[in-house]
């Protein structure tokens, strides 16, 4: 082959490697513009049953006499700015509580790439409609005067809660169709029936609790969601109504996954609610509408 026979073949070939590559980056499943909100390394049990996930965490202290609609609290945030912004989550306690009772839950959560404020009530006494207007006055005032607002996709968030949190939670959802995920633990409501909630919904139940138990309260709750509305049901095992109070893998690996793949439309967290967790040690059912479709 003549030297200028050759330099052309290989100059096609270039061009037809290039033009290739182009066409796959373009293509709608390249990798890059799958999931523009996807945080953090690709998952693994062992990944989200840790005790810390891949991202530093630091935290500020917000003083109720700073905020108004809520009772202040504590934000929780990954450090580094690196990877742009994240999707956040707002947390109640429960009657007479205060935020140190889900305190656990700011570090764990924000280590896998979330803005978490854990909040404490006007009073302890709060009711769960009133409990439900304060997950969303810190929401807004984490996304629009906090001094971390820059780091949060306003468009990704969600609310969280314990007992009388719990119920504030599907109020807030109630109220406010555009979040993303909520998350009631052992939750607490007069109400127990909310088809109006169009926001993905995973209900944790303990099967020892005697102050919302499960028969009057969770199940019932999960049972009032609408039949197309994404939702989850999961009962622990051996647990009473405090147990959210305390570090618990269970709830933090479901919690996590359920936030991961509804707030950051993470599919890589999928494999880990559907199939529905099987009844095990500390799970002693679970319902849900695998798959999921939002």
């Amino acid at each position: 082959m003549s030297r200028s026979r050759s330099r052309i073949v290989k100059g096609l070939l270039a061009a037809t490697i290039a033009t290739a590559g182009l066409c796959t980056a373009l293509m709608p499943g390249a990798q890059a513009a799958d999931n523009p909100y996807e945080r953090g390394p690709a998952p693994s049990n062992s990944s989200i049953e840790a005790s810390r996930g891949s991202y530093a965490v630091s935290q500020t202290s917000v003083s109720s006499l700073s905020v108004s609609g809520f009772g202040g609290g504590t934000i929780y945030y990954p450090t580094s700015t690196a990877d742009g912004t994240f999707g956040a989550v707002a947390i109640s306690p429960g009657f007479t509580a205060y935020q140190s009772s889900i305190a656990w839950l700011g570090p764990r959560l924000a280590s896998q790439g979330f803005v978490v404020f854990t909040i404490d009530t006007n009073t302890t006494l709060d009711q769960p409609d009133s409990r439900g207007r304060q997950l969303l006055a810190a929401l807004d005032y984490l996304t629009q005067s906090s001094s971390v607002r820059s780091r949060i996709d306003t468009s990704r968030l969600g609310v969280m809660g314990h007992s009388m949190g719990g119920g504030g939670t599907l109020e807030a959802a109630k109220s406010r169709t555009s979040l993303k995920a909520a998350i009631p633990l052992t939750g607490w409501n007069l109400d127990t029936t909310w088809p109006e909630v169009r926001t993905p919904t995973l209900i944790f139940g303990a099967d020892g609790d005697t102050i919302a138990p499960v028969a009057t309260h969770s199940e019932p709750f999960y049972q009032s969601l609408p039949s197309t509305l994404d939702k989850a049901y999961v009962e622990l095992r051996g647990a009473t109504h405090f147990t959210p109070n305390s570090s618990n893998t269970t709830i933090a690996k479901y919690s996590i996954s359920w936030l991961k793949r509804f707030i950051d439309n993470d599919s890589r967290y999928e494999q880990f609610l559907c199939p529905l967790p099987a009844a095990s040690l500390t799970i002693a059912e679970s319902r849900g509408n695998c798959p999921h479709t939002s």
